[in-house]
Order: C-alpha cells, then sequence, then structure tokens
C-alpha cells in the first residue's frame, strides 16, 4: 500500500503542492488524471523518491520513502520519468539490462538474464533486442524504457505519463501491456495520464487532482460522473456508456 500522510511541496508562496492524504491499495492500476499544473507529477515524483517533501510523510510497502535506504528502496519501487535521454548509444537489452542494477551492480548473472528476456518476450521487443534505441520508432522506445521498469521487478511501478508522444495505436498497445502487467504479475502500477478516456478503460482506480489536491479518489464509476470531472477541468464533461465502459465526451 502507498500511503501519503500530509505530505507537502512547496515551491513559492503561491505554488504548493498538498497537503496530501490517501491510501493506495496493493495491486491493480491506479490513474492521476487531472488538468496542467494539478500537481500529478510532483505527487509521482514525491512517491518514487525523486522530489523530496517539505513537509509530511509517504510510505510504500511500510517503507518511509525519506527515510529508507536506496538500495532497499530500489527492489520496491521503480519510476520511469517523462524525460529519458540516455547519452551513450544503447541496445534494447542493454537498456533493460540496467533494470537489475539493484540485485547484480553491473555484474549480470544467468538469472538476470532469464529475467531480461522474460520482460523484453513481454513487451514484443525480441526482435529488437540487438537495436539501438535511435534506430527505434517512438513507440518501440517508449516499450523498452518500459521492459527497463518491469526487470527491475519492484512491485510498484510508478509512470510518469508513459503515453507522451505515443499515436493511438501504440497507446493501445503501451495501455494493454501495461495492463497485463498489472493482472499477470501483480504489480501495483500508479501511472499519471493526461487521456481521461483511457484511464477509464485500464485502471481499477483513479486519482483525480487539483489546485495541488486531491479532489476525489475512487473506482472508475465513482470518478466518471460529469459533475466531478465537470469542476476538475473546468469544462463540461458528459459521460456516455460505450461498450468498454464510461467514457467522457468534452
Amino acid at each position: 500500500m502507498i500511503k501519503i500522510n500530509n505530505a507537502r511541496k512547496l515551491y513559492t508562496d503561491q505554488v504548493t503542492i498538498g497537503p496530501l492524504n490517501i491510501e493506495i491499495p496493493k495491486a491493480g492500476f491506479t490513474s492521476l488524471i487531472g488538468p496542467n499544473g494539478a500537481g500529478k507529477s510532483t505527487t509521482l515524483m514525491m512517491i518514487g523518491r525523486l522530489l523530496a517533501l517539505d513537509e509530511g510523510q509517504i510510505s510504500v510497502a511500510n517503507m518511509d520513502v525519506s527515510e529508507s535506504k536506496s538500495k532497499d528502496l530500489a527492489k520496491i519501487i521503480t519510476i520511469l520519468r517523462q524525460e529519458n535521454h540516455f547519452v551513450t548509444r544503447l541496445t534494447v537489452r542493454q537498456l533493460a539490462g540496467f533494470g537489475r542494477f539493484p540485485y547484480s551492480k553491473g555484474r549480470l548473472t544467468k538469472e538476470d538474464e532469464a529475467i531480461i528476456s522474460k520482460y523484453i518476450d513481454f513487451l514484443d521487443l525480441t526482435d529488437l533486442e540487438n537495436r539501438y534505441l535511435d534506430e527505434l520508432s517512438g513507440g518501440q522506445r517508449q516499450r523498452a524504457y518500459v521492459a527497463m521498469v518491469l526487470c527491475q521487478e519492484t512491485e510498484y511501478v510508478l509512470l510518469d505519463e508513459p503515453l507522451n508522444n505515443l499515436d493511438i495505436a501504440r497507446s493501445v498497445q503501451m495501455m494493454e501491456h501495461l495492463r497485463q502487467a498489472a493482472n499477470e504479475f501483480g504489480r501495483t502500477i500508479l501511472t499519471v495520464m493526461h487521456d481521461i478516456n483511457f484511464a477509464a478503460k485500464y485502471s481499477d482506480r483513479i486519482c483525480a487532482m487539483k489546485d495541488g489536491q486531491i479532489a476525489a479518489f475512487g473506482t472508475v464509476a465513482e470518478i466518471m460522473k460529469p459533475e466531478i470531472l465537470t469542476a476538475i477541468f473546468d469544462t463540461k464533461i458528459e459521460i456516455l456508456e460505450g461498450p468498454y465502459g464510461p467514457i467522457a465526451v468534452y
């Protein structure tokens, strides 16, 4: 479980995220939604300890993210940011291998290699594993980064806008893979999403944020309501029942 207790990030006197209070259950898929500047990415970064708290406490699997040792936390949480710029020319397999560093410290064992192969196959990258990242399409490269994250084999996986710069077909493919990872491997996936309808289709729970606060948290059915979404996004939103669940219409 992810527990956030009175967590705050103070940027300026006018810009503050929090105080945030929420408990996100173990396992399943949770999406953070909300307008730009709502605090979604900041919240994700604080959970993943890429951004220090100014106040409050965050724990993941009963580990205080501010106090725990990095080597221990790296076996519980992994996080993928929007900005992924590797200067070194790497192949897909080499990149995925970085996910084993908390265990191998750079010396890959047969077990590590088997785990790398497992997730390369899972993400349909087998034919591309020896290709360099700069030879891949945006969608293929994004899958390679997700393979690296899954190779870390943490229970909690944090993803900041994993659909960034992907077209609709590649976005669907990515979400199918992530949903499958939550189901098959029992991962707890927390992701920042801009597309409400993708969040609704693939998530178990949705956390809606606005103005640095948690505005609503619940199941998809509880959050996908016109009055809730209209208030969060400050624009009229209607909800239709589609073949795969509720659809937000602007």
